[in-house]
Formats: structure tokens, sequence, C-alpha cells
């Protein structure tokens, strides 16, 4: 069966926040549905559709930001009682816009995220999580890292309460009480979870989880331990979960799996075997998409997906047929309704163009004015700046709720700029020759007309660390200008693992000092990314993480007075040992530094680097004789007088330029680290290497493993 959707847009509201709109379950089958929705500006709206148009039922005051909206009632009823979460303070109405509830948790955090299952209620903050049942307290929970999303397994099916936490740290936790009962890793930080089918799946165990970086994937949560069901990788390099529900919009009695992501892409997947999901459709909205529901709502009988967006948008891709075809010479007929819609709609548009010009007469009369006071309007912006696993690369993505003009982009260190496909943006870069201004990096993007969302890579050099700037100029008057910093740390390509090789050979560096468990918890935060800034519980603590561009390790492990840190990687070791003296003698705290080093990691590293090396060696090699053999070919006629290597390069040449495109400094980056890999060796022996770097170069011109190898161990 074909699955034609119509885009329908119905309403705008303020900025949405994640999980923040739902729709109101009917009693009949296929009955039109109210939807309601809360945004930032504390407002929840509540409409229906009437001939076409949406009808107010009832919207709210503004008040604190709305961080999410959920739907409860008693226990085997209709779930049509709506709850907001905005600030500390939990909020209840009727679906007639009666409020019923006030609840001040008292929480020192806002509310992150929130569900509710009859008299339960279970709330996170940043990092606490709180159960309370009729209002009062029972349980709580302070988790390693921040609380992304927070279920429970459904109470009907199972006869006890079982929550499930979101954890940034790419960590589902599952509590029992106020204890955790055990938890599981999963492919990327968790950033939305939901039950499987809307109920849990036949055991109400089944759990579904969206990550930041794209992945999808199902659980079973049993009480002793998870089984992983399925899982789907962000093959497509797509953006991450906000939103997921289950829904039958192909009418064939199994419910599609319906997905919202950061990008603005809406999938569906339906399940043609039991193994896992089949992507079936998919649709690209110019915007994140914040939350999605399958029902009914502009016509009686019509399934549809509504979705909102982070604009406010409330859009619905619904199976009702909108397009009509006819063919050439047929006389197309509009119907009275839409006689009156597109009357209406141009009344509106005459109406606004007035006001519009009104208020800029009025806004050029106060700006004359003396005694007149101009303020700076304050745009919303939903930022992201996530280190991707794939191609060691930073994204930084900017959304703004209004169209961008420009970005300027400012860095105090060196860093590269990627193409990105999904950017039209034009990029001006400024040559930044002059180091003592503090400017390694100057680009402009000049976004095309009514572009809200750019995204951007960013490839940075460990051991170089700094401030990334963007300032954002939306195309607003007067023109005005936001800041957003991001810091590019230290170990900026590492990535947080739950557990490394044991057998690496491995250099250890030892921290001692008079140094509290919270300050060398700072100093780690300042080195490394995805460490949560909250200083962890307990008197020692423990971190893994991976190098994402050479697959090198570090163990972290410190308390109150001392510090481990290992790596098979002699540099990681040599730019802690530099970051962390520095950080201490600011503060003025006495270190004694003292480092193991393992000879042969060296060559265990450059064997690690060596296929990476050899690859993008012969990538340049291959895409240097494109143009030569193609010119062969077009004197020549044909190609079968060329080897077979030489054909295959003539065959593959787009593939090849693409590829080499992507990674435009890949091999410089290599270079770099075996540079400053034969630096570090030396430097940790005493002794200065650095007039033997250009004949280090020279070898890496006309590479050859073992030569490069044995000029590390006679170097000295």
């Amino acid at each position: 069966m074909e699955l034609n959707l119509a885009r329908v847009d119905y309403l705008q509201v303020g900025v949405t926040s994640q999980k923040t709109m739902r729709l109101l379950p009917t009693s009949r089958h296929k009955a039109v549905q109210k939807v309601v929705i809360g945004d930032q500006d504390g407002v929840v709206t509540c409409f229906g559709i009437k001939k076409g148009e949406p009808v107010v039922i009832f919207k709210t005051l503004p008040g604190e930001k709305i961080a999410r909206l959920e739907l409860g009632g008693a226990l085997n009823t209709l779930q049509e009682k709506i709850f907001v979460a905005s600030g500390s303070e939990v909020r209840g109405f009727t679906k007639r816009g009666k409020q019923f509830l006030s609840f001040d948790t008292n929480l020192t955090e806002s509310i992150k995220a929130m569900y509710i299952s009859g008299a339960d209620l279970f709330l996170c903050a940043s990092y606490i999580y709180n159960h309370y049942c009729d209002c009062k307290d029972q349980h709580y929970y302070l988790s390693g890292d921040k609380i992304n999303d927070v279920l429970c397994l459904p109470v009907e099916k199972l006869s006890c309460i079982t929550p499930v936490l979101a954890c940034q740290d790419r960590v589902l936790r599952v509590l029992k009480g106020s204890d955790l009962l055990y938890e599981m890793e999963v492919p990327g930080p968790p950033s939305v979870l939901a039950l499987n089918e809307g109920n849990g799946g036949d055991s109400g165990e089944e759990v579904l989880f969206g990550t930041s970086d794209g992945k999808i994937g199902l659980i079973q949560i049993s009480t002793f331990s998870p089984v992983e069901k399925w899982k789907i990788e962000n093959e497509k390099k797509r953006g991450g979960i906000l939103c997921m529900d289950s829904f039958d919009i192909v009418g064939d009695g199994v419910k599609e799996l319906l997905i919202g992501r950061d990008d603005g892409i809406l999938e569906i997947y339906n399940f043609e075997n039991e193994n896992s999901p089949v992507l079936r459709h998919e649709y690209a909205f110019s915007e994140s998409v914040t939350s999605i529901q399958g029902g009914c709502v502009g016509k009686e009988g019509y399934d549809e997906i509504i979705t909102s967006t982070y604009s406010g948008w409330v859009s619905g891709l619904t199976t009702e047929p909108v397009h009509r075809e006819c063919g050439s010479g047929d006389e197309v007929k509009l119907s009275h309704e839409i006689q009156n819609k597109i009357l209406s709609l141009r009344n509106d548009l005459e109406h606004l163009q007035v006001k519009v010009l009104e208020e800029r007469e009025k806004y050029q009369l106060n700006s004359q004015s003396s005694t007149a006071i101009s303020t700076v309007p304050t745009i919303s912006i939903n930022d992201k700046f996530t280190l991707n696993r794939d191609d060691a690369s930073y994204s930084l993505v900017l959304e703004v709720q209004t169209a961008i003009d420009t970005v300027l982009l400012q860095c105090d260190v060196p860093i590269d700029l990627k193409d990105v496909d999904k950017n039209s943006a034009v990029v001006s870069v400024v040559d930044c020759e002059s180091e003592p201004n503090g400017n390694f990096l100057l680009a402009t993007y000049r976004c095309q007309a009514n572009t809200t969302r750019l995204e951007l890579k960013i490839l940075s050099i460990e051991g170089r660390y700094g401030t990334l700037q963007a300032y954002i100029i939306p195309r607003v008057q007067p023109k005005t200008c936001q800041v957003q910093q991001y810091q590019i740390k230290p170990l900026s390509l590492h990535q947080r693992t739950h557990c490394i090789d044991p057998e690496r050979p491995m250099n250890t560096l030892t921290l001692k000092g008079q140094f509290s468990f919270a300050e060398v918890h700072s100093w780690v935060v300042f080195c490394l990314p995805e460490v949560p800034e909250k200083t962890p519980v307990g008197e020692s603590i423990s971190f893994y993480f991976q190098n994402t561009f050479l697959d090198t390790q570090l163990e972290c492990t410190y308390r109150k007075g001392e510090g481990y840190f290992k790596s098979d990687n002699i540099s990681t070791i040599s730019i802690l040992k530099d970051v962390l003296s520095k950080e201490a003698t600011k503060r003025k705290i006495n270190l004694s530094i003292s480092c193991d080093i393992n000879e042969t990691s060296v060559n265990h590293t450059l064997k690690l680097i060596h296929p990476k090396l050899e690859y993008q060696l012969m990538l340049a090699k291959k895409v240097e004789l494109i143009d030569a053999l193609r010119e062969l070919q077009t004197h020549e006629g044909n190609m079968d007088f060329l080897i077979p290597e030489y054909r295959n390069i003539v065959e593959e040449a787009e593939q090849l330029l693409k590829e080499h495109e992507k990674q435009p400094a890949s091999l410089e980056r290599l270079y770099g680290m075996i540079t400053d890999l034969f630096i570090d060796k030396f430097k940790f022996k005493g002794t200065n290497v650095k007039t033997k770097v250009p004949l280090l170069l020279e070898i890496l011109g006309s590479y050859d493993q073992n030569t490069l190898l044995a000029f590390f161990d006679s170097a000295a």
C-alpha cells in the first residue's frame, strides 16, 4: 500500500521545547482530536479544527518556559488531563482549560523531564530524579550525569513501578525505589525514551530510545537484566532524535514507528519483519521536529501525523487527499469552503501588511526621538556543539526562531572548517596571518532567505585549546547580534566510553598534592569533553575515553590529593601534564607530577596510525592521477589500453574526489600527530628533537612504515 501524505499547517505558537505537544484522546475510533501545546513563553494552547480552520478552546496566560507537557488521568481511563512542567512547578489543567493542580516541587533546579502514570509523577532536573505519589515525595536518586528523559514501565501490566532514566553518559539507568537496579550502555547519548507501541509491547517491558547522534533502538527491561532487541545506526548522518511515537498510519493493524529529528527530518518505519523496522517514508521540515504524535485532527476518518517544530508551527501530514489532478482543458472548480479560505487568507495578509507598515513608521518616529529608549529584542537560539565519532569533527548547529542573516565565527586557536552538504550559506574566510591579536579563524556565513537553521563542521587539533565564538545576526530590524561561546578543550577529540582494552601498552601520569576532589574534577572537566560538571558522589571516580581520530584510549582515576591518568598515546599524557601543571600553578597549588613512560606505546600508536595514513596517501595519489587519466581517455577514445588499476581510478573518479573533499585536512592532521608523537617521545627523555622534524616530514613524504619506525628508534 502506497503512503501518500499531504502537509497541512494548522497554527503557530511561540518557540517550543522537546515533547511539549500532545493530542487529547477520544472514546470513538478516528474521531477528531484536540491538540494541546506548551511553548517557551509559558502559554498552554488547546485547539481543534472546525471547517478547516483552527479554533482555540483555551489559552493560558504567559509565564515561565514550559519544558514538558504530558497527559495523565486515573489508570485504565482516558488520559485527558493536561500536565505541564515549568521551572520547579507542575500544573494540571482539564481538557476545558480549568486549572486543578499547582504543585511546587521545591526543586533547586528547573524540571527537564516528566512522566505521569496514574497518581505517580516522575520528575527529573539536570542530575536529580524524584518520584511523587499524590504530590507526596516517595523516592529520590542522584545520577552521575545529566538526565535527558524519564519514563516508567506500565504499572497496569507489571504491577510494580520501574522508572527508566536516559542519561547523557550513554547509559539507561533502571531504578527500583531510590536504588539503581542496573544500567545498560547504549550506542550514543540517549535523548528520548518511549514505550514500544505506546504500551511497552506485549510484555510491557519494551522501551524505545533515540540518541542525540541519530541512532534508534529497542530494549526489553526485564527484572534482572536488559535485552537488546534491535538497533538502527545513523548511516545517512542525519540529526539527533528529539521525539518518537507508535501509530498505525498505514491502516494495516500494525503500528508504525514515527521519528522526529533535530535537522527537521520526519521518518516512518514499519515492521515488515520482527527483527528490525524498515524506513518506509520520510518528510523534511526546515527546522527541528520537537514533538510528534499520530491521530486524527483535520477531518474525521482521516489519520495523520501531527508535529510541532522549534519555531512553534503545528503541522499535520494527513492521509486526506488534498491535491487533485486534472487533465488539460479541464475546468478547475473550487469548493465553497476553499474559496472562503482563500478569501480569509487574503484578508489576513492585507491586514498584516498594513500592521507592519504602521509599526515601521512608528519605529522610525521613535528612533528620531530624544526621549525614546531603544531595547534589543531577545531572540531564542537553539544550539548544539557535539563531537562526531565517524570523522572526528565537531558539529555546530545553530537554530533561530527567525531567519538568520549572517553568522560570524571567531576562534583563538587553529581550527579548520569542513563543508556540510546541507549548508547553502555563502562562506567567506578572512586570512588571519598575525597571531598576536588572538584570531586564528574569522569566517562569515551569509545565509539565503528564510534560513532558520545552520549546520557547520569544525576540525580541532588536540593540545590547542581556547574558545570558539559565534556571532549570530538574525534578519530583523533593528539589526542585533547575539554571541554564543563554545569551549575547544585540550583533549577535544576524546569521547566517553565505558570500557577500554587493558592489554595495550600504557603510559602513566601520576599527580599528587594538596588539592580537593572538586579541584581535580574541575581540571578533568577543563581538559576533556563529556565529563559532568557536577563533582561525582563518593571518594573517587574513574572515567574512560577513546580518541575518535586515532582510536587510542585514556583512563582517568582520581580522588582527593591524587590522580592517575593512563594512555597508550604518549602525546595525550604530554598534553595532560602541561595543562594540569598550568591549572595548578594558576591556583597556587604545589603539584608532584611523575610520568611512567612505556617505550613500546610509541610503536603501538604508529601502528594504529598506519592504516589511516596509508589510506589517505593512496587517496591523494589516486586523485592526482584523475586529470591525466581523463585526458588520456579523451585523447584515445577508450580505456582498454589502461591497466585495471588505472581503469578503476577513472571509473571511481567522482567518488574519490568526493571522499577527498570530505577530508581536506586529514593528511595534514595525521602528519601533525606523528610530529607531536616524535617530539613528545624525546621530550620525556629530556631531548629536544625539533631540528629533526624536517627529516621526519621528508620520510613521511615517501612513506614506508618500517623506515618510520626505524627513524623513531634511532633519532635519539
